[in-house]
């Protein structure tokens, strides 16, 4: 096993392949068996686990944690310190068919700086996850999602707030995070953060 880099090395693992071309921050590593395209673009302390595809036209910011068997397709933008689950799913086609070549009608699916997507979680294609907000383990999203939302289910539906500190914020969203301290206001189908 080779050495841990430093915050300033790039460190590709020996089985994963980097295509000549793709961009790639200061500090990221990518681990067993990963696949990064020439035109993707990575940021900086950035990790890759085992098994993650990054596709041309794939934009990864920096501090972004993308877990084991994660594919990250064409017309798909990571935000800054964004966590992506294991085996989580994204889409860029709406109605795929192997005999239809639908390269022109990619869809782009933003996700916000600092959200999480939870393992086996579906993202379909076209949708914009907010700030800080959150989709649970397995859930399905098929519409946009505010800033902090919580998302669950199948398909995904808002039940919730998350704080910035990713805990869970009382169903108003009004008040005080229990445990960083960051106060929140709600505006009906919104929350804004007013400290911190």
């Amino acid at each position: 096993m080779s050495d841990a880099p430093s915050d300033t090395e790039v460190f590709i693992h020996e089985s994963a392949y980097v295509d000549d071309g793709a961009k790639i921050g200061a500090g990221t590593r990518v681990w067993h068996f990963c696949h990064v395209l020439g035109g993707a673009t990575i940021g900086e302390k950035c990790t890759l686990g085992q098994n993650v595809v990054v596709m041309n036209g794939a934009s990864v910011g920096n501090n972004v944690k993308i877990q084991n068997n994660v594919s990250v397709f064409e017309g798909v933008e990571l935000e800054d310190d964004v966590f992506c689950g294991p085996s989580m799913v994204f889409t860029n086609v709406f109605n795929p068919r192997s005999h239809i070549s639908r390269k022109n009608e990619y869809q782009t699916t933003l996700v916000r700086r600092g959200s999480t997507i939870g393992a086996n979680a579906t993202i379909v294609c076209g949708t914009t996850l907010g700030e800080y907000s959150f989709i649970g383990a397995g859930s399905v999203v098929t519409k946009d999602v505010p800033d902090y939302g919580l998302v669950v289910g199948v398909p995904g539906r808002r039940v919730g707030w998350m704080c910035k500190c990713g805990i869970r914020l009382p169903d108003s969203g009004e008040g005080t995070c229990k445990a960083c301290g960051e106060k929140y206001k709600s505006h009906g189908n919104s929350i804004e953060r007013i400290s911190g």
